[in-house]
């Protein structure tokens, strides 16, 4: 299925681009969240109509993640987990875990904007974790767990 991408997507283009997707990706994904159109010429004509309106709020969108990128960078969490005698975690500290403490920070984020990239944080000790507030905005955060004995 051809599109008219509103938005830019990762590993897929950029704002006003053209492309063709698999028809379950843009029906399910892709046009219900707004990114994405179809390609037709009622469409095109449409967003070649709105384009300027349109990359101006991409670009405030962008600002405005760059500008809350600089005050979350460097920042240190610290969260307390029960823990046993040899560090092990008795759960885990998810993707979850780390969004609702920034949230408590006054950070206005969702867990799916924090990646973890070695899975759940598992053991006691500081972890690099990043936290993607916009497509090229990637922060990376620390997070120090500290064991609650049992």
């Amino acid at each position: 299925m051809q599109i008219i991408l509103l938005d830019k997507v990762v590993n897929l283009g950029n704002l006003g681009e053209v492309v063709k997707v698999k028809d379950g990706y843009a029906r399910n994904f892709l046009i219900p969240s707004g990114r994405a159109r179809r390609a037709t010429a009622a469409n095109k004509a449409e967003f070649e109509a709105k384009r300027a309106e349109l990359e101006k709020v991409a670009a405030a969108k962008l600002a405005e993640s760059q500008a809350q990128g600089e005050k979350l960078a460097g920042t240190t969490i610290k969260l307390t987990q029960k823990a046993g005698v040899d560090g092990r975690l008795f759960g885990s500290v998810t993707n979850h875990d780390i969004a609702e403490e920034l949230n408590k920070q006054g950070y206005k984020l969702v867990k799916s904007q924090v990646r973890m990239p070695n899975g759940p944080i598992k053991v006691v000790g500081d972890s690099a974790v990043s936290v993607s507030l916009h497509t090229d905005v990637v922060i990376e955060i620390n997070v120090t767990v500290y064991g609650e004995s049992a």
